[in-house]
């Protein structure tokens, strides 16, 4: 994270900014594992309500590199002069294309906006542990390994094949690998690259497999070498 020399302003506007906003309704429906999520727009209308007041102000930028991916980075400013900048975050669209980008732009300038200002844009079940009641407790674990396994162990994949072999144990899915949901339904993909909770070894796979589907359609444009 960078900032400015000193944030003594900031710091004290941030503090009473996030003790008057109003957090957002979690509103948005995840068809995938039937959670609620806050939408961008909402959380920018939640901000800029009460920012102003305090002088704050925010400009968020869009990155790419030369791996394929795409990212964000969030400038929060003072009217003081003093800022804070994120750390740029990245995610690798599931199609190589501007619909596919806008989704994961979207999604991490969400991400990082929310997390600068405070702002609770996904739920949080993680309270069901503390349930004392034994039925109450074993139902809780229960919902959440079927709504949320795909924060899993799995080994990270070294080559497009090994990640196309990669099993899912959860979702609409549950039991095909990558390789067989890349065929069918590239809507998927693209959820599992959009989730803050997928494993990074699938991240990373989707990736390798995004590489050697853009390598092999270049090749066959190629045009025939003479003899």
């Amino acid at each position: 994270m960078k900032k400015s020399e000193s944030i003594a302003a900031l710091a004290k506007a941030l503090s009473q900014f996030q003790a008057k906003v109003k957090q957002p309704l979690k509103d948005k429906d995840n068809p995938f594992f039937k959670s609620k999520y806050v939408p961008l727009e909402n959380v920018v209308e939640a901000i800029t309500a009460t920012s102003g007041e305090y002088g704050l102000s925010f400009i968020q930028f869009p990155l790419n590199d030369p791996n394929g991916r795409v990212g964000v980075t969030t400038l929060l400013m003072h009217e003081s002069g003093e800022w804070i900048e994120s750390e740029p975050i990245f995610a690798t669209p599931a199609k190589q294309d501007a619909q596919g980008a806008g989704s994961v732009i979207t999604y991490l300038k969400r991400y990082s906006l929310s997390a600068l200002f405070g702002i609770t844009s996904d739920e949080d079940d993680d309270g069901n542990g503390a349930i004392h009641d034994e039925h109450s407790q074993q139902s809780s674990q229960a919902q959440q390994q079927n709504q949320q396994p795909y924060r899993s162990n799995i080994q990270m994949p070294t080559n497009p094949q090994e990640a196309g072999a990669i099993q899912l144990a959860f979702g609409k899915h549950k039991g095909k690998t990558l390789g067989q949901i890349w065929r069918e339904d590239m809507s998927y993909i693209q959820w599992l690259v959009d989730s803050e909770k997928t494993d990074v070894a699938i991240r990373e796979g989707i990736g390798m497999m995004q590489v050697a589907a853009a390598q092999q359609q270049a090749q066959q444009k190629m045009p025939p070498q003479a003899v």
